[in-house]
């Protein structure tokens, strides 16, 4: 009976338009910040506002670190001051979600007990926010062994300290977990959404789904890998258009088959002729339509199936357009919608990205062959009534 009455008083409202809480489960050394960080950055790339609430740096802030001691179950003290953590953490998220229109936060840490997610439900209740759980569970000692050594070793708990003490600490810190871990249960939690990912995605369980944000979290996360691996970006060839300063462009297409107003026109031939528009380009580049056009913001959506794709390849090379590209380029950097119109990617450039623990290390290879720059910055002008000039003054030499 008594856990009947917990269900009823911990049961989410689920409204459309209510703000999400993606709660994090596991041990640790189990890639829930990795798979935060990850889906964070997705979640922002497609424009749906998140941030990402690591308990570990409220910790840090509270406390220095010394030893796994401070995670014994029975240290009261560090007890109090991880709940008081936790409070911190869940007060932010409030002030994120409610006053500074985010619409997902990430609550990045173990919350291994029943009682840590009870709280947590209850506060989701209190507030009208939508719960949805991501449990990572590993029982693979390689793949553990391997996640300490890429994000443990150089994590702030551990710097200048000795490789081998740093493991023996953090495999104790573990056990600490291991004794009250309490696992999402197939019965008593089978009112809640959310998914089980096994072993570094070998294997998923996915309970309640119920809206449209976690089922796109639930086919994101089914679709990433931990696989070392390169993606090559890279525009293609030099073109005439390029050469004489005209965007887009579609050689060989009819006048029919060309769709938009100012397709294979120059800035200088678009400020001329469509003053007004150049400048509401200015002012907004990511989401501005040139006339019969689809903006960047577009662009990324038609481009989401291919995120998708990439994230399940191993190495791979994409050969496109300055504008795919950027897109492209955004999301493996987490780069803003402000940023990702003027990333740079140059002519005859290849960029390497490689996925490391949280982000993405850049490689740029230049192929050696010299090509005209199509990189135009934002000029400081962008009001409606600037002259031509201003409009002009960051267009890039062409012939």
């Amino acid at each position: 009976m008594e856990e009947k009455t917990s269900r009823r008083t911990a049961s989410i409202p689920q409204f459309t338009n209510s703000p999400t809480m993606v709660i994090m489960v596991g041990l640790p050394a189990r890639g829930k910040t990795y798979i935060s960080t990850k889906l964070t950055r997705y979640l922002n790339w497609i424009g749906t506002p998140t941030k990402v609430f690591n308990l570990g740096q409220y910790r840090r802030e509270a406390v220095s670190y010394k030893n796994y001691e401070f995670f014994l179950p029975d240290n009261m003290e560090a007890l109090l001051i991880r709940k008081q953590c936790a409070l911190a953490a869940l007060k932010d998220v409030h002030d994120y979600l409610s006053h500074e229109e985010g619409h997902v936060a990430v609550f990045d840490a173990t919350n291994t007990t029943r009682e840590r997610r009870s709280l947590i439900l209850q506060f989701a209740k209190e507030h009208g926010y939508k719960v949805f759980f991501i449990e990572s569970i590993c029982n693979d000692p390689g793949i553990i062994a391997e996640n300490i050594r890429q994000v443990k070793l150089g994590s702030p708990d551990y710097i200048d300290c000795d490789r081998e003490k740093v493991l023996e600490d953090f495999l104790k810190r573990i056990e600490c977990y291991e004794v009250n871990y309490q696992p999402l249960d197939d019965e008593l939690d089978s009112h809640l959404s959310y998914i089980k990912i096994f072993d570094v995605g070998t294997r998923y369980m996915v309970n309640r789904v119920q809206d449209h944000i976690q089922s796109r979290t639930v086919y994101y996360l089914m679709n990433i890998h931990v696989t070392p691996r390169s993606i090559y970006l890279c525009r293609h060839g030099e073109s005439e258009l390029n050469l004489r300063g005209r965007i887009g462009g579609d050689s060989g297409l009819s006048a029919r088959g060309k769709q938009g107003v100012c397709e294979e026109m120059t800035y200088e031939e678009i400020q001329e002729h469509y003053p007004e528009e150049f400048a509401l380009r200015d002012q907004d580049k990511y989401r501005y339509r040139y006339p019969k056009g689809e903006s960047y913001e577009d662009l990324v959506q038609r481009l989401e199936p291919v995120i998708m794709e990439l994230e399940r390849q191993e190495n791979v090379l994409v050969i496109c357009h300055q504008a795919v590209m950027r897109c492209l380029l955004a999301y493996f950097l987490d780069k803003s919608s402000d940023e990702l119109p003027y990333l740079k990617c140059p002519l005859h450039t290849v960029l390497k990205l490689t996925p490391v623990a949280y982000g993405c290390k850049v490689e740029s290879i230049y192929l050696n062959v010299e090509a005209v720059n199509t990189h135009r910055e934002k000029p400081e002008n962008v009001d409606i009534t600037r002259e031509p000039e201003e409009a002009l003054d960051t267009v890039p030499a062409h012939y």
